[in-house]
């Protein structure tokens, strides 16, 4: 079960890598303003804040890698508390999202899935070894 869960940790990983791009690097373009349901003047105007904003989905991606490859080391309560401080962050933002905005549910539960997916496979997996 912690392998699943790690696998899990690892998707949830690269969708954050993804938004990372997306707030980051592609913010003012037709596909991020897509996604995030802006306009170009909105774009432009929130550029700064999205860029930073991006910046916390990738530290978060790099958490849970970090956390994987420790498991994969041999240093399983290293690693796993890696995984589980950036996929239970990430659980928490979609959750953040979710009660401070309900128009974007369906963000939440896309961003959200996953990360809560790998928490309990991962929690499962512990307690049980």
């Amino acid at each position: 079960m912690v392998v699943l869960g790690l696998v899990l940790a690892g998707v949830a990983a690269l969708l954050h890598v993804y938004i990372f791009w997306l707030e980051s690097v592609a913010w003012t373009t037709p596909r991020a303003r897509a996604t995030f349901g802006t306009t170009e003047d909105e774009a432009r105007h929130t550029r700064a804040m999205a860029y930073n904003q991006g910046f916390y989905n990738l530290f978060l991606a790099i958490a849970v890698v970090v956390g994987i490859v420790l498991v994969a080391a041999g240093s399983t309560g290293a690693g796993a508390t890696a995984a589980l401080v950036g996929t239970g962050s990430m659980l928490a933002a979609a959750l953040v999202l979710l009660l401070s905005d309900r128009t974007k549910a369906s963000a939440a539960i896309k961003q959200g899935t996953v990360p809560l997916l790998a928490v309990v496979a991962l929690v499962i997996g512990l307690l049980a070894g």
